[in-house]
C-alpha cells in the first residue's frame, strides 16, 4: 500500500492524498460503507460503483467468522471472490464486537473469550489468530487487534486496556511478519490508538502507534457515547502526533458534521453505519439537510430526493414516493434510501477533496454543516 499526500489545507489539518492498493486507488478523504457481513445493506455491488461511488467498503471479521465461516471463504479464495467486489476491502478485528459482547465475554492477557450471538458456542480470539482470520477474509487493509473501552471509564482501566492493546499490538505485527498473503495481492496493518478520552494516554498511545512504523494507522475508542468536543479534542491531539506521511482512519464516525470537522483535524479515512441503518428508518441526508421521510409533510411531496445530488436515485424517484415505500415495509424504499445516503456521504467527502485541493476547505466547511445539519 503506497499513500501519497498531494496537499494540506492552509487554515486547518485537512489533507487531501491517494492510497494506492493492490484492489484499486483510494482518494482521500473518504468514507468507507459498512459491509459488516459481506454486504452493505440492502445496496449492490453494482450500484456501490455506479450509484454510490464508492471506493473502498468494510467487512467485519467477527461476523464473517461467525457467517459464513473461515472455510468457506477459503474456498472461495476470500472475500472479494465471495461477494465479487474487486475494489478495495478493509476489515476490523473484532475488537469493537467483543466491546459491545459485554455480557457474553471475558478479556485476559491471552486474548477475548467469547459467546456467538448466533448459537451461544464459545470462542477465543487472540492477536495471532485474528491476524490470522484476516489474512483469510483477505482485506487490502486489516486491523490489530485491541480492546475499545466504554464511554464512560475510569482512568486506571482505561490504561490497563490502552496498555493491553499495545501489548496485543506487538502480538499482532509479530503474527503479520511471520504470515504470507493467501491470495495474489498485499495486504496492509493499522495498529490502533486507544485511551479513552483522557489527554495523556492518548497521547502515549499515538506515540506508541507512530513508532510501530505501519503503513497507515487508525484512532479507536471514539464515537462511543463521548461528547463530540471531546471527540474532536482527542482526534486534534492524536492527528498532531500520528506521522503525517500515512494515512489516519477514524473508526466509526460519524455524521456528516463529524466527519467534516475531523477532516480538518487531518483525519482521512472515516466508516459508519449511519448512512445505512437511518436510511432503513427513514432518515435521509440530501445536501440540502436531513429529512425524517415518514413525516405526513412529505406525502404528496413530488420533487425529486436530493436535487442538490446529481445521482440516479435522488433525481429519479420523489419523496412522496420513497415515504410510501418506507411506510409499506418496501423493500425498495430501504434499497433507495440507502444508495440516497451513501451517495450523499461520498459526494461530500468528494467535495470536501475539492475544497482542500483549491485551499478554501474551512470556509466551505463551515458553511456546508449548516446546510446540512437543517432539519427540513
Amino acid at each position: 500500500m503506497q499513500f501519497d499526500l498531494h496537499h494540506k489545507d492552509s487554515k486547518s489539518g485537512a489533507r487531501a492524498g491517494t492510497i494506492q492498493t493492490d484492489h484499486g486507488e483510494i482518494p482521500t478523504p473518504i468514507f468507507m460503507p459498512v459491509g459488516t457481513a459481506g454486504t452493505v445493506k440492502a445496496v449492490h455491488q453494482r450500484e456501490l460503483v455506479d450509484d454510490v461511488a464508492a471506493k473502498i467498503i468494510l467487512g467485519n471479521t467477527y461476523h464473517l467468522f461467525m457467517r459464513p465461516g473461515l472455510d468457506l471463504l477459503s474456498q472461495a479464495g476470500g472475500l472479494h471472490k465471495f461477494n465479487g467486489w474487486d475494489g478495495p476491502i478493509l476489515t476490523d478485528s473484532g475488537g469493537y464486537q467483543v466491546y459491545s459482547l459485554a455480557d457474553s465475554r471475558k478479556i485476559v492477557e491471552e486474548g477475548v473469550k467469547f459467546q456467538s450471538h448466533i448459537d451461544g458456542s464459545k470462542h477465543f480470539f487472540t492477536p495471532e489468530n485474528v491476524m490470522d482470520t484476516q489474512r483469510i477474509i483477505g482485506a487490502d487493509i486489516i486491523m490489530a487487534f485491541d480492546e475499545c473501552t466504554p464511554y464512560p471509564c475510569e482512568y486506571d482501566y482505561a490504561q490497563r486496556s490502552m496498555e493491553m492493546t499495545h501489548r496485543w499490538l506487538d502480538r499482532c505485527i509479530k503474527q503479520f511478519n511471520s504470515t504470507e498473503p493467501l491470495y495474489e495481492y498485499n495486504q496492509s496493518l493499522f495498529p490502533i490508538v486507544q485511551g479513552s478520552t483522557y489527554p495523556d494516554l492518548r497521547k502515549r498511545s499515538a506515540e506508541y502507534i507512530a513508532n510501530a512504523g505501519q503503513k497507515g494507522n487508525a484512532i479507536g475508542g471514539l464515537s462511543v457515547g463521548e461528547p463530540a468536543e471531546d471527540m474532536y479534542e482527542m482526534t486534534n491531539l492524536v492527528c498532531e502526533i500520528l506521522p503525517a506521511d500515512k494515512p489516519r482512519y477514524l473508526m466509526g464516525v460519524g455524521t456528516p458534521a463529524n466527519i467534516l470537522e475531523c477532516i480538518s483535524l487531518g483525519v482521512d479515512m472515516f466508516d459508519c453505519v449511519m448512512p445505512t441503518r437511518n436510511a432503513r428508518n427513514g432518515m435521509i441526508y440530501t445536501t440540502e439537510g436531513v429529512i425524517n421521510i415518514r413525516n405526513e409533510k412529505w406525502k404528496n411531496d413530488l420533487s425529486t430526493i436530493d436535487p442538490g445530488l446529481d445521482g440516479y436515485v435522488s433525481t429519479f424517484y420523489s419523496k412522496a414516493y420513497l415515504r410510501h415505500l418506507i411506510i409499506s415495509n418496501e423493500i425498495l424504499g430501504a434499497q433507495i434510501a440507502s444508495i440516497q445516503n451513501l451517495s450523499f456521504y461520498l459526494w461530500l467527502v468528494g467535495e470536501a477533496r475539492k475544497q482542500i485541493l483549491s485551499d478554501n476547505f474551512v470556509n466551505w466547511k463551515d458553511e456546508m454543516i449548516r446546510s446540512i445539519s437543517k432539519r427540513l
